[in-house]
């Protein structure tokens, strides 16, 4: 057996820990013995339907109290599996359909697992000669006894943010996951009969999937799971969840702290308990001081410990996480010059005005390597500006694409992350932007998130909803627009003043001027399925504004 089976299932054995679902309505623990016994019958299902070793499982539910079964169950048979983008309200349900089914020759999938509330794709699904299995069906199954598996045996297949039309998965075996869950819980000193994890993330996301589904189930943690939707109903409910549970450790990106920080704000005393709190894991999208203090001031009424913020780095190529503050440290900010950042390729500590504040995401977990290199491939000193490179046990090894699989990682196992970022001299990782948005003005760098800090600091404009759109990429002279959301689109003197504004911040934070500035209503700017900006998709915003 792999080690992430053997320890899931010693842990069912064990009965330890809770998963906890059906908040805010109709609260059910379960322990994770009881979730075996629903994967064995769910097993049994799969069988019947031909699943077995080295097949490859997609699934489409929505509730965690029938994803947590479902995935055990695919992996009780050797199969993988591929958690697929989820259709919403607005979604073209014939484009959705013809996407998930170029996903599905991708990864040559035996069945797809179909739960609430998504059983309206059914019939999209069989009509294109899809095998589907519903949950229903599962629970049905005969019980049957896990299979053998192996270390080099690939247990998920992650679709990056965005895999529509041409899609891309990232392959994670048994191995990298037992080795990168194995790092996480040893560098936040997770305590099994103290901590208790509370979600929302999606499970169709690696952080959702990975942090809060996959690992709790293997070690025997506790965790509250919600879904997204309940908490976009009522974001106050997460931390509603933190303080009737006494949760030690969640997650989100930063976005979702924003909209937190202005709930609390607005919260009479004593309304949440937030003092249990240990880790408030900040990733997945750049991380904003701005909003992690913002947070600290408001949780403070509530008992939070400012030193819980903890802005962390990871990607699905690592199976999840590559870096994680030490326990008590709390957001550490990088000082340093911003011409010499842009222009010199260098993170030089400051004390001068305006200089640029620069999160660190804390240390490599162990198990993992970095380094950084230039544009000419040299390896960089610490504090040099370069593309960041990891290599070790938890980092995939490649990749599965509509034209077969791609090697992730260079002859010596490097694999190249495609962020720009440097490493201080205690070996904290700090993210600067993403290679490819990066916009060249006069030899410098600027980098796009610094631009949407500035233009989400303007009155009106939605938190986290301002992109930075580079134009004429590669050509001498670069320049940028910046898109923006606001609930005041409609009002023509409140666009000009809003467009106004942005152009001075913008202009402020790093001194140079945007082409154009496009004031939109909410919703407009394309994001992912975890609510990063999609910075390449967002060209059309501009005649749309």
């Amino acid at each position: 057996m792999s080690r992430f089976t053997e320890e899931m299932y010693a842990t069912a054995e064990a009965d330890t820990g809770v998963l906890i679902t059906g908040e805010p309505g109709a609260p059910l623990q379960q322990s994770w013995g009881a979730i075996h016994r629903q994967a064995r019958c769910m097993a049994g299902a799969l069988a019947a339907a031909g699943i077995g070793p080295g097949d490859s499982v997609g699934i489409l539910a929505g509730e965690p109290v029938d994803i947590a079964p479902a995935c055990q169950s695919v992996w009780m048979r050797g199969a993988s599996v591929t958690m697929l983008h989820q259709p919403t309200p607005r979604t073209d349900l014939q484009l959705w359909a013809r996407d998930t089914e170029v996903v599905l020759k991708m990864i040559d999938a035996r069945a797809v697992v179909l739960g609430t509330p998504f059983e309206i794709a059914e019939q999209l699904l069989r009509e294109r000669g899809i095998t589907v299995v519903t949950i229903g069906q599962m629970r049905e199954g005969k019980p049957v006894e896990p299979v053998d598996t192996a270390e080099s045996d690939m247990l998920l297949q992650q679709l990056t943010s965005g895999s529509t039309g041409s899609p891309k998965a990232v392959r994670i075996t048994h191995g990298n996951f037992y080795a990168n869950a194995d790092a996480m819980m040893e560098r936040v000193k997770f305590s099994l009969d103290d901590d208790v994890m509370v979600s929302w993330l999606p499970l169709f996301h690696d952080m959702g999937m990975v942090g809060f589904l996959s690992v709790p189930m293997q070690v025997g943690a506790t965790v509250v799971s919600v879904t997204p939707l309940d908490f976009l109903r009522s974001p106050m409910l997460w931390a509603e969840l933190i303080s009737k549970y006494r949760g030690t450790l969640t997650a989100a990106p930063n976005f979702a702290y924003s909209l937190l920080a202005r709930k609390l704000a607005q919260a009479p005393d004593g309304a949440v308990d937030l003092s249990s709190m240990r880790w408030m894991w900040n990733g997945a999208e750049p991380v904003d001081p701005d909003t992690m203090e913002h947070l600290a001031k408001e949780g403070e009424r509530f008992g939070l410990d400012p030193t819980a913020l903890a802005p962390s780095y990871g990607m699905a190529e690592t199976t999840l996480a590559v870096s994680v503050p030490d326990p008590g440290r709390g957001m550490v900010l990088d000082v340093v010059d911003p011409d010499l950042l842009e222009a010199g390729g260098m993170a030089v500590p400051t004390s001068r005005p305006h200089a640029r504040r620069m999160p660190t995401l804390g240390r490599l977990v162990s198990g993992l390597e970095g380094r950084v290199v230039g544009r000419d491939g040299q390896v960089l000193p610490p504090r040099g500006v370069g593309i960041i490179q990891l290599r070790g046990k938890a980092v995939t090894h490649g990749y599965l694409t509509v034209d077969g699989p791609v090697p992730a990682q260079d002859s010596d196992g490097w694999l190249d992350t495609g962020d720009v970022g440097y490493f201080t001299e205690e070996g904290h990782v700090v993210v600067c932007g993403r290679v490819k948005d990066v916009i060249i003005m006069g030899g410098r760098n600027v980098y796009p998130t610094d631009i949407e800090r500035a233009a989400c600091s303007v009155e009106g404009v939605r938190p986290g909803n301002a992109v930075a759109i580079r134009l004429d990429a590669g050509e001498k002279r670069e320049s940028f627009a910046v898109a923006v959301e606001t609930k005041l689109f409609d009002d023509p003197e409140q666009v000009r003043r809003i467009e106004r504004e942005v152009v001075h911040a913008v202009v402020a934070e790093v001194g140079v001027r945007p082409r154009t500035v496009a004031v939109l209503g909410p919703g407009s700017i394309p994001k992912t399925s975890s609510g990063k900006l999609r910075r390449g998709n967002s060209l059309a915003l501009l005649t749309r504004g």
